[in-house]
């Protein structure tokens, strides 16, 4: 009798266990299953070199978000898809710029809401962008005496 007893609580231990592991799993991979409390948007950039699937999306040096994908669209744009949450709703003059974290840190999507007043439908594109700031190109324009001295 004094057997079975052991072999009934390990089997409760094992069993809480795996539903520990099963938890940490779902929280980890942040899988939802009564519906999806976050939405998609599109930015589309002249150049969105260095963001890639994973960057995050961040308002006011705080992140909100993150990038989905970036492809390449018809007419030779990058479209940037990132995910928002549903409780950020942004108005349809909101900016998307590509902002370096640091010197040469990893770069990510910095939006600058608009104040409209017409939100901005899922999945809507923002044509409002500034693409990164090229290094290499601004070095490469002053040792080559690219830069007018007119606009001084």
């Amino acid at each position: 009798m004094n057997n079975r007893k052991i072999e009934f609580f390990v089997g409760c231990f094992v069993l809480v266990g795996l539903i520990a592991i099963l938890y940490l799993a779902l929280q980890l991979g942040s899988a939802r299953f009564f519906g999806k409390d976050s939405y998609t948007l599109d930015a589309r950039f002249l150049n969105a070199s260095g963001v890639n699937a994973g960057s995050r999306v961040e308002i006011a040096g705080v992140k909100v978000g993150t990038v989905k994908e970036v492809v390449l669209n018809d007419r030779f744009f990058a479209i940037v898809t990132f995910e928002l949450p549903n409780r950020i709703q942004l108005d349809d003059d909101t900016i998307a710029s590509i902002k370096t974290a640091g010197l040469i840190g990893d770069r990510y999507v910095q939006l600058s809401p608009g104040g409209s007043g017409f939100a901005l439908e899922p999945d809507a594109l923002i044509v409002d962008t500034e693409s990164p700031l090229d290094i290499e190109d601004l070095i490469s324009r002053f040792a080559l005496g690219g830069i007018d001295e007119s606009s001084k």
